[in-house]
């Protein structure tokens, strides 16, 4: 193993745990694959990731921060009608997701595999993006935009409700034709139910 000139860093393991996992896929990458990535030893990877289960939980919550964060300024974005948030930050959602599994396709299986391992990393994002939705909806029922006593149990209702252009499951289905007029359609009825009389 040659040695490396480079610090070794938390984030430079997970881009090569990456690499690996897109390799050698879940079942077979090794922490032992990551150190060989590296040219360091496995102890050195251990060092920052105590065990190999806290590394894939890491890798993982990297990769679902990715679309969290992306999807953070559209909700925090106050120059646009809370309406227009709510329809960007869907679309964003759906169109991340979608180009996620397109582009990457044993990567994207590789991390829903990760994902059903993962569920403090997974139960952390659900929650951020739920209260992202929150964020709008709440911004909308106080503009008087929309009709939404409880804004947390309207936003969950509304990650609900357009679960099948985000969750990792229907990934085989984002790519048909129609899906596009299908994600429109779930759309328009979700604003229309959050629309103020």
């Amino acid at each position: 193993m040659a040695p490396t000139s480079e610090t070794l860093t938390a984030e430079r393991i997970l881009v090569a745990t990456e690499e690996v996992l897109r390799r050698h896929g879940p079942a077979k990458a090794t922490v032992v694959d990551v150190a060989r990535a590296l040219g360091v030893s496995h102890g050195s990877v251990y060092r920052h990731f105590r065990t190999k289960a806290a590394l894939r939980e890491a890798v993982t919550k990297r990769w679902l921060d990715r679309t969290s964060e992306a999807l953070a300024g559209i909700a925090a974005d106050e120059d646009r009608t809370p309406e227009a948030r709510l329809r960007d930050w869907l679309a964003s959602l759906f169109a991340a997701k979608r180009r996620k599994a397109g582009l990457d396709p044993e990567l994207f299986a590789t991390y829903s595999v990760l994902a059903g391992e993962s569920g403090e990393a997974v139960a952390e994002h659900l929650a951020d993006l739920t209260g992202q939705l929150e964020r709008i909806v709440r911004a909308g029922a106080e503009s008087g935009v929309f009709t939404a006593p409880d804004p947390a149990a309207a936003a969950g209702a509304v990650f609900h409700a357009t679960d099948r252009f985000h969750d990792p499951c229907h990934a085989r289905a984002w790519e048909q034709p129609g899906i596009e007029a299908e994600f429109e359609a779930v759309v328009e009825l979700v604003v229309r139910g959050l629309r103020a009389a």
